[in-house]
């Protein structure tokens, strides 16, 4: 997913494939070389340049299995799709490692599309907790954290000091401000992603957890959406519609285009990942040095996020699993990460560097994310994820555009992923 890809365009996806891989010719095993070979890097949206430097390193100290970068498309749905496309079946693919949007860990896994991990390769014990249950299916570990991201509730910051405010902690001081306090400037009140892809999925989840309620329970199997804090949470988005604090214009957002108006100066308040921060904070911003960033609000106090970010795989048809494994403990090392951050504005995984005074420095966001992660929950496990989130898009999308109401559009959500996880 873009990054945000969770962290959302919020999402990074990375895919290690064979350099001058020939369908007709790949062996079934490579017991000849050790598990190790040349590998292909495949990324979807490096929208901050920084993988092709970052795996400059790499090739300096691994010759023999060097990575060549390539790009996927920057839409997460689609990089999806080509990575499902080239799974699929019995012949080997393109793709070794694959780095995959946290909830497609369950999917992948269920569809034996993937390899589980050893635990003990990977320094799991120094990543921030709530990152590594995304990377686990069915008590097992099929991937390795390797971004993370949570949304935070980005605000003008010089608006509402001239007002004597403290930025919202409930969604009551939210509507209240980006009501009143937000026309008196000429500015849209709120706005977060609702157009009908995984960023509205997204939205939806964080709103139905702040107030309590799930979606659906374990693996996917059961469905728990039908309850008093799904309509609350949806009830808020649709009521913000109908009432004017978040605009029309915001039914087409995307990560992107939400991050577009705050950076312009047309919003009081957005919910994005955390490189909308960076990038408004940026020299040249029109808004830069005038917002800050709290954690997301909730029915009595801060809400929940979603748990974003991305997980390095392994295709189950790998050629190399050595040289994959290798390069995931490379890419989640502490040096590394440490420049996924600084050079990529991508939160890592690494608990400590969320301590760093001189990240913090530079980072001022950090504490405020760190918060945010510890208390995220992901998205619904389920080996059928997309329906599921085809599902929720779709339905939710009508409640916001009032073609059913919140209550309708609970019981509707409760029908049809029923018919999913049967």
């Amino acid at each position: 997913m873009r990054w945000i890809r969770a962290a959302g365009r919020g999402l990074l996806v990375l895919v290690v494939v064979l350099t001058g891989y020939v369908a007709s010719g790949a062996r079934a095993d490579d017991t000849a070389t050790g598990g190790r070979g040349p590998l292909t890097l495949a990324t979807a949206g490096d929208l901050t340049g920084y993988l092709g430097r970052l795996l400059e390193g790499w090739n300096r100290t691994h010759p023999d299995e060097r990575v060549t970068l390539v790009e996927l498309p920057d839409s997460a749905d689609e990089t999806r799709a080509q990575m499902a496309t080239d799974l699929r079946g019995d012949q080997r693919g393109r793709f070794d490692v694959l780095n995959i949007d946290v909830n497609w860990t369950s999917e992948f896994a269920a569809a034996g599309w993937i390899r589980p991990l050893p635990r003990d390769r990977f320094p799991l014990g120094t990543f921030l907790p709530p990152v590594v249950d995304t990377a686990t299916y069915d008590g097992r570990l099929y991937a390795v954290p390797y971004v993370t991201n949570a949304g935070l509730l980005l605000y003008r910051a010089d608006i509402l000091e001239r007002e004597g405010l403290d930025p919202p902690r409930t969604w009551a001081d939210l509507e209240e401000m980006a009501g009143t306090v937000a026309p008196k400037y000429g500015l849209d009140g709120y706005a977060g992603q609702f157009l009908p892809y995984e960023g509205l999925t997204v939205n939806a989840a964080e709103a139905v957890y702040s107030a309590g309620g799930t979606i659906l329970g374990g693996e996917g199997e059961r469905v728990t959406v039908d309850s008093a804090a799904a309509r609350e949470g949806i009830g808020f988005l649709a009521r913000g519609v109908r009432e004017g604090w978040i605009p029309e214009e915001a039914l087409t957002y995307k990560e992107e285009e939400s991050k577009r108006a705050f950076q312009s100066g047309r919003l009081l308040f957005l919910r994005n990942w955390p490189y909308a921060y960076v990038g408004a904070s940026a020299e040249g911003s029109p808004v830069a040095g005038r917002i800050g960033a709290v954690p997301l609000p909730g029915p009595d106090g801060p809400g929940t996020s979603v748990l974003g970010g991305s997980n390095l795989a392994v295709s189950s048809h790998a050629r190399h699993p050595d040289s994959a494994a290798r390069l995931i403990t490379y890419l989640t090392s502490e040096r590394v990460q440490r420049q996924v951050l600084t050079r990529g504005a991508l939160p890592p995984v690494r608990a400590g560097l969320y301590e760093d005074p001189e990240l913090v420095r530079r980072f001022p966001y950090l504490p405020t994310l760190r918060e945010s992660v510890l208390t995220a929950a992901p998205r619904p496990k389920s080996a059928r994820y997309d329906q599921v989130s085809l599902v929720v898009q779709a339905v939710v999308h009508d409640a916001l555009t009032g073609r059913h109401t919140p209550e309708a559009a609970v019981r509707r959500l409760a029908r049809e992923l029923d018919a999913i996880t049967r």
